[in-house]
C-alpha cells in the first residue's frame, strides 16, 4: 500500500510540473499593470501611509514608490476593455452602398459679389482727352465716369504658354563627373608638354623664316649723324700775378 501511495504522489507532482510549464501569452508578457489604488495597499507594503489616503496619492509619479522585487506602477490610468485607440473616422457619406446608389454631387454655393477694381488707366487717359490736368480735375472726373475692369477681359492677365522643344529637360545641367582616369594617367601633364613643344617649334620656324638683311654700307648722312664736333678746350684761369711763375 504505501508503494501505491509514493506512486500516486509522483503523479500529482509530475502533473503541477506539467502544469507550470505550459504558461499562457498572458503569463508571459502580462499587460501593463494599472495605477495603485487604496484597495490595494496593504501593510507592510512600501506605499503604506498614515492619515487621510486618496486614490490620487498613487498617481503621482515623485510620491509614489517601487515595490520590493516588483516592476515601478504606473502613475496613469488606462481606460477600459472597450476603448478602441487611435482615431475613429466617421463616415458622412454612406458608405459603399451608398456611393453605388446614386450619385452625389455637391451643389456650388452661391458667391458673394465682390468688387471690381477700378481702370485708372482709362479714366487717366480719358481725363488727359477732355482736357483735365490738375489733381482736382481728375478726382471729378474720376467721380463722373468710374470705370471698373471686368473680370471676362483677361486679355492683360492671360498669357499664352511659351513654346518649348519637346525634349526639354527642366532643372539645372549636372555638373560632368570627375576624369579620375586622366588625372591617374597624368594625362593634362602630357598635353601642357605637347603644347610647349610645339610652342617652341612655331618660335624656331618663324626664326628661321626672318629674311636676314645684308651688311649696311657707311654712307654720308651716317657719318653726319655720328659726327661730333670738337669741343675747344680753354685755359684755365690763374691770377695775374702768378702767371710768370712758370
Amino acid at each position: 500500500m504505501p508503494e501505491a501511495g509514493d506512486s500516486r504522489q509522483d503523479l500529482k507532482r509530475w502533473k503541477k510540473k506539467k502544469q507550470q510549464v505550459h504558461r499562457t501569452v498572458s503569463q508571459i508578457c502580462p499587460p501593463p499593470r494599472r495605477p495603485l489604488t487604496v484597495a490595494d495597499i496593504r501593510p507592510g507594503m512600501e506605499n503604506e501611509r498614515l492619515g487621510v489616503v486618496r486614490d490620487s496619492m498613487f498617481q503621482n509619479p515623485l510620491i509614489v514608490k517601487a515595490e520590493l522585487g516588483k516592476p515601478r506602477e504606473r502613475s496613469c490610468s488606462l481606460p477600459g476593455i472597450d476603448f478602441n485607440y487611435g482615431l475613429y473616422i466617421r463616415g458622412l457619406d454612406g458608405g459603399v452602398p451608398e456611393a453605388l446608389g446614386h450619385w452625389d454631387v455637391f451643389k456650388q454655393q452661391p458667391t458673394c459679389p465682390h468688387e471690381l477694381t477700378r481702370n485708372y488707366i482709362a479714366m487717366n487717359r480719358g481725363a488727359v482727352k477732355a482736357g483735365l490736368v490738375t489733381a482736382r480735375e481728375n478726382i471729378l472726373y474720376r467721380q463722373l465716369n468710374d470705370i471698373r475692369i471686368s473680370d471676362k477681359d483677361d486679355r492683360r492677365t492671360k498669357k499664352d504658354a511659351p513654346s518649348l522643344p519637346p525634349d526639354m529637360t527642366y532643372g539645372i545641367q549636372a555638373r560632368p563627373s570627375t576624369p579620375f582616369f586622366d588625372l591617374l594617367q597624368h594625362r593634362y601633364q602630357q598635353l601642357w608638354v605637347q603644347e610647349q613643344k610645339a610652342t617652341q617649334k612655331a618660335i624656331k620656324l618663324e626664326k628661321k623664316q626672318k629674311v636676314i638683311l645684308g651688311k649696311l654700307y657707311e654712307t654720308r648722312s651716317n657719318h653726319l649723324r655720328k659726327y661730333k664736333p670738337p669741343v675747344k678746350l680753354d685755359a684755365l684761369w690763374h691770377m695775374p700775378h702768378f702767371q710768370k711763375l712758370r
